[in-house]
């Protein structure tokens, strides 16, 4: 996702000079300038899409003026400009920072965000280990309940239902490996825990037909006819509910007569019973 600078901290400079010149490494050289120069140049880089350099620049302000209101800006722009360049943890780092600097600040909420969404950057696939998508789960959070009626909080929640889904979607793969290697016990608690930690997830309607499956592998008609009820009940039109009917049908397992007369009280206990 990209931010706009300009949506987040208003322009703090009124004259912007001459852009400096591109050079090999992100480094600069200590030559003490005013801080409103430094401070235009980096934004100016920005602006040109050199965000390594724009991030080494801003902290050029701070460094050379560490007790100026520049440097507060520069500090959290360094941040930005890091994320920009996918420099991820140094842009975590420069908004913690600014954080523990500056706790009260206006701005405190993009950094918090920035964190967030820095993190969020970072998700690998679900056959990955997931610290990152659980820290990313962890930020936005925080995002949301600190400020939740800030527009980082809007976007931010869209982004944990996106998180969620991709923690279920471990989960599911992990069950899976279980399932094809007949350790079902242990496939049945990693399908139970997607449906009661992640059952908003597009993951639930498979986790419920893999748990019939498990059942019925052990030779638990009972579990698998109600949880392939309940499959039915909440997701009567999917693939899954589908296999599982298909499933029981060649096993001679009949569904329960709940199904046929809708009753939403049994449904309700099943699930209490099974996943409660």
């Amino acid at each position: 996702m990209t931010v706009s600078p300009r949506l987040i901290i208003p322009v703090l400079c009124s004259a912007i000079v001459a852009s400096c010149a591109s050079r090999a490494d992100t480094s600069v050289a200590y030559v003490e300038r005013p801080v409103e120069t430094i401070y235009s140049e980096a934004f100016d880089t920005m602006q040109g899409r050199q965000f390594r350099q724009a991030a080494a620049q801003f902290d050029e302000v701070e460094r050379q003026h560490p007790y100026s209101e520049w440097a507060r800006r520069s500090m959290l722009m360094a941040a930005f400009a890091n994320y920009q360049a996918r420099n991820y943890e140094e842009a975590i780092s420069d908004a913690q920072r600014f954080i523990s600097l500056h706790p009260g600040n206006r701005n405190t909420a993009y950094a918090y965000y920035l964190i967030a969404i820095s993190y969020f950057e970072q998700i690998m696939d679900v056959g990955r280990d997931q610290q990152t998508t659980q820290q990313a789960m962890d930020a936005l959070q925080q995002v949301v309940r600190r400020f939740p009626d800030s527009r980082y909080a809007t976007d931010a929640r869209l982004k944990i239902d996106m998180t969620r889904d991709h923690l279920a979607g471990k989960e599911m793969d992990v069950g899976r490996w279980y399932l094809r290697r007949n350790f079902h016990l242990a496939a049945i608690n990693r399908f139970r825990n997607v449906i009661a930690e992640y059952e908003t997830t597009s993951h639930t309607p498979e986790a419920l037909h893999r748990l019939v499956e498990s059942y019925v592998a052990l030779g638990i008609d009972e579990e698998a006819r109600q949880v392939a009820s309940v499959l039915g009940y909440n997701f009567p039109g999917s693939e899954w509910y589908e296999a599982s009917y298909n499933l029981l049908t060649r096993e001679g397992i009949a569904l329960d007569n709940a199904v046929a007369h809708d009753d939403p009280s049994y449904f309700q206990r099943a699930w209490r019973r099974l996943f409660g």
